[in-house]
């Protein structure tokens, strides 16, 4: 805790882990399930908002998020490996770094999430964040 604007007024500042999601308030905050289970739908393919039991379920929806973005990873890497070969007769010699930095941009946008994704999957599974020092 800490004190507010100089009035003696208590503030409880709140965050999560390094790495959690902006938009998510951390586990301590009641009902922060419910943000999670929004920003996790907002990661997962839309199809996942039409199948009951994946937003009724926390832990299945984010257990599907984390293969997704796994998967969205390994797409990435594939294209990284690929790209030169499979592009080299549509794009000409000089978009070659471009390619390649949109495809780094996305690994670190993809890894980023995966963080994110991980830690709220382990406050839905009952861990407690402690904050460090």
């Amino acid at each position: 805790m800490r004190d507010g604007d100089g009035d003696g007024v208590r503030v409880r500042v709140r965050h999560g882990p390094p790495g959690w999601p902006a938009p998510v308030p951390p586990p301590e905050v009641e009902d922060w399930q419910d943000a999670a289970v929004t920003w996790l739908l907002d990661q997962a393919p839309p199809e996942y908002r039409g199948y009951p039991p994946v937003w009724r379920h926390p832990v299945l929806l984010v257990w599907l998020v984390a293969h997704h973005v796994q998967a969205q990873r390994d797409a990435v890497r594939r294209a990284v490996g690929t790209a030169r070969r499979d592009l080299a007769d549509q794009l000409p010699p000089e978009a070659a770094p471009q390619v390649f930095s949109v495809l780094e941009l996305e690994e670190l946008r993809l890894r980023r999430l995966e963080r994110a994704v991980d830690l709220v999957e382990q406050a839905l599974r009952g861990r407690h964040f402690v904050p460090r020092l």
